[in-house]
């Protein structure tokens, strides 16, 4: 399955000011980096999947739509998948990626 293209614009969109943004496809979807580092992609299968803080991680769980990332039955550790639904919000999206960005600057310090 493709990604989806309308989500993979939108989040371009709000990525337009970052310097260093790059992508690459992996998993089945479209991966945003920054500085190299992965920070948001358009999954696949629907939604979206963002980095964040581990620390935050189960706060993070409990918004609509936002569970913890599970690639061949492990999770992983700073990482929130998003449901297709909880993307449809602009402002909700903007969050998401909002946060994804600022862990991955975060790392860079």
């Amino acid at each position: 399955m493709a990604y989806d293209e309308d989500l993979a614009h939108r989040v371009r969109a709000l990525l337009g000011g970052e310097r260093g943004v790059d992508e690459k496809r992996m998993f089945g979807g479209l991966a945003m980096l920054i500085g190299g580092r992965m920070a948001v992609a358009v999954r696949g299968v629907g939604g979206l999947m963002v980095r964040v803080d581990p620390a935050e991680l189960d706060g993070y769980c409990t918004e609509p739509g936002a569970s913890p990332t599970v690639m061949r039955e492990t999770p992983m550790k700073g990482w929130i998948t998003v449901a297709p639904e909880a993307c449809e919000d602009d402002e909700a999206l903007a969050r998401w990626v909002g946060r994804g960005t600022a862990y991955v600057r975060s790392l860079r310090a």
